[in-house]
C-alpha cells in the first residue's frame, strides 16, 4: 500500500497515512503516477506549518497541485515549540502563478496588519 501523497510505502493491513491521514492505494494503482522531484520547486518555506497549510489550500483552491515537505525531527520534542522547516512544492508548471498568488496573500496581510 502506498499513500497516493507523499508516496508513503506501508505493510498491508495499513489502511491509512500516518503522515497525510489520507486512505492508502494498491502498489499497482499507483505505478505510473509517481511523483517526480524534478518536477516541483519550492514555492514557500516557514517555520509555522500553519500558515503554510493556510497558503495551501488558497493553491489548491486555484487548482494547483501542492506538497509540504516538513523536516520535522521527531526525536527532538519539546512542547509548544516547533523548530522545523515547511516548505510548500509546487510543480514547475505552476511556480509562477503560485508566486502571485501567495505575493498577493502576504501584501494583503501586510496591509491588514496597517490599518
Amino acid at each position: 500500500m502506498i499513500c497516493p501523497n507523499c508516496e508513503s510505502e506501508y505493510i498491508d493491513g495499513i489502511i491509512t497515512c500516518a503522515d497525510c491521514g489520507i486512505e492508502l492505494i494498491p502498489e499497482k494503482e499507483f505505478e505510473g503516477n509517481l511523483i517526480t522531484p524534478a518536477d516541483w520547486v519550492i514555492a514557500f518555506t516557514s517555520m509555522d506549518p500553519i500558515e503554510v497549510d493556510m497558503l495551501k489550500a488558497n493553491l489548491e483552491g486555484a487548482d494547483i497541485e501542492c506538497l509540504i515537505l516538513s523536516q520535522k525531527d521527531s526525536s527532538y520534542n519539546i512542547s509548544n515549540s516547533n523548530f522545523s522547516l515547511v516548505k510548500l512544492l509546487v510543480k514547475k508548471s505552476d511556480a509562477k502563478t503560485a508566486a502571485e498568488i501567495i505575493n498577493d496573500i502576504n501584501d494583503r496581510a501586510e496591509e491588514d496588519e496597517e490599518g
